[in-house]
């Protein structure tokens, strides 16, 4: 089997003088990998004493189901002559937390909206979402539901 490997640095930027000293600790940090065009800004969700104005785990990791089911998508699409002119999903997730202060993901669901060229197709290009669900690397990594409720529109 083909394997990929992957490699990312993520750097704790939030040391203000003091550490961890403090149970409200600035938790900011960045995200890059080496050769991307930006970093990421991080923190930890609001909920757990995070800058709300940058991007957490929890948001990222919604975003990269979200995103492989989509880049899955648009390929099967273009291997079925499907001509897809906009997607763009609104992905929802809900994620318990422990009494122990742990969680996790229980369900994720994508909304995905999207646009196509010929009417004729919409019902191929809905159930190329089963398909791309089936396919997306991430979803396959996850132990917790994923679900779809795809929009298709024509021109």
């Amino acid at each position: 089997m083909k394997k990929h490997h992957y490699k990312t640095t993520v750097n704790w930027t939030g040391n203000k003088g003091n550490g961890t000293l403090s149970p409200n600790f600035n938790r900011d940090h960045t995200i890059s990998c080496q050769g991307k065009y930006a970093e990421i800004s991080g923190s930890s969700d609001p909920a757990f004493s995070g800058d709300p104005t940058r991007y957490n785990p929890e948001d990222l990791f919604l975003s990269s189901i979200s995103a492989c089911h989509m880049l899955c998508y648009l390929h099967l699409c273009s291997v079925n002559n499907i001509e897809v002119i906009t997607y763009t999903d609104h992905a929802t997730g809900i994620m318990e937390e422990t009494t122990k202060g742990s969680g996790k993901f229980l369900e994720v669901m994508l909304h995905p909206m999207v646009k196509i060229s010929n009417p004729d197709m919409v019902d191929k290009a809905n159930d190329l979402h089963h398909a791309a669900h089936e396919m997306c690397f991430i979803a396959n990594s996850c132990n917790f539901k994923i679900e779809h409720s795809p929009n298709t529109t024509t021109t």
